[in-house]
């Protein structure tokens, strides 16, 4: 169904009362290859990590390609995704929502991408980061709990632009900077209690974040974001309190084959609690991935963690 900026602006108004909401955010998805067979012979690719989903109120993930029978792969692209619409029972029940701002979504052409908005749509699973057009690609998902309204703004930064959605075509929401303040400063004078980027950004296999991914998640935050969670580098990058305000750079890989061993084979399972007040607790679960890129948690691992009134990120035990 398609949405419009207006439409889901409207659905932002101030409730009376609010109480915490866990959200939990996952890395790259890409249900492609070997998860896809995985998926197609009944595995369970998330089933590792049921508990952690069920104990959330709202549970979101980066979709690393389109889910499509239709489109033609780019040529131009070494890697070109496409995972088969029946992969999306294993995510009901388990997501929520699903970014589309990512540079694999335009990998079978936008025939492909919009199909995948359908087979979501289809599915129960919100998608956000992109559209059938721009105003579309830029609205927020809108999560009404607690009492509270929560605007999660998805962005892709990482190459081809020429997926970008435009005023009357289909795509994912570029990060332009004055855009991206434009989206929060919307959102927030909407009425959403709290705003959260939900990147995608920074460069392949490296484990430190950017110069431009420190300098933008801060102004980022000092535009009104409550928080600022990314992806795409296929390793974690570390976290850091702006303000006392969570940034965790990179999830890493959530569900992805193909990477040989550590730090592709690592990524982080954000769980983060909110109130009106902004995040009151946050920390990151480690998952290490099989041969087939399935996700499997690392009990007694130490993964960053935090909660308000910290002015830097600690360490906390997995469970």
């Amino acid at each position: 169904m398609r949405r419009t900026l207006l439409a889901v602006l409207a659905a932002l108004a101030m409730p009376a009362h609010a109480a915490p909401v866990k959200l939990v955010f996952a890395g790259d998805v890409m249900l492609d290859s070997a998860p896809g067979r995985g998926v197609a012979a009944g595995r369970d690719p998330l089933a590792q990590f049921a508990n952690a989903f069920e104990a959330a109120d709202y549970r979101i993930a980066n979709l690393e390609c389109p889910v499509a029978k239709s489109g033609t792969p780019d040529g131009a692209k070494i890697y070109s995704f496409r995972a088969d619409p029946g992969v999306l029972r294993t995510l009901q029940g388990r997501f929520d929502a699903l970014a589309v701002s990512n540079n694999h979504s335009g990998d079978f052409g936008r025939d492909a991408f919009l199909e995948t908005l359908e087979h979501l749509d289809a599915h129960g699973l919100r998608h956000f980061g992109g559209g059938h057009n721009l105003i579309e690609a830029h609205a927020p998902l809108v999560i009404e709990r607690g009492g509270m309204k929560i605007a999660i703004l998805g962005y892709d930064e990482f190459k081809p632009r020429a997926f970008e959605a435009g005023p009357d075509w289909a795509g994912v929401a570029w990060s332009e900077d004055a855009q991206v303040f434009a989206d929060i400063e919307a959102a927030k004078a909407a009425g959403a209690d709290l705003v959260i980027p939900f990147m995608h950004w920074g460069w392949e296999g490296e484990t430190e974040p950017s110069p431009r991914q420190r300098r933008f998640a801060r102004v980022m935050i000092d535009a009104g974001a409550a928080a600022v969670v990314g992806g795409h580098p296929h390793v974690t990058q570390g976290a850091e309190i702006y303000r006392g305000k969570p940034i965790v750079y990179s999830l890493g890989n959530f569900v992805f084959d193909g990477f040989k061993g550590p730090p592709f084979t690592r990524g982080w399972l954000l769980e983060m609690t909110v109130d009106r007040a902004g995040v009151t607790g946050w920390r990151t679960l480690a998952a290490d991935l099989d041969a087939e890129g399935l996700p499997h948690p690392v009990p007694g691992e130490k993964t960053p963690c935090g909660k308000a009134g910290d002015d830097a990120v600690g360490e906390c035990v997995n469970p």
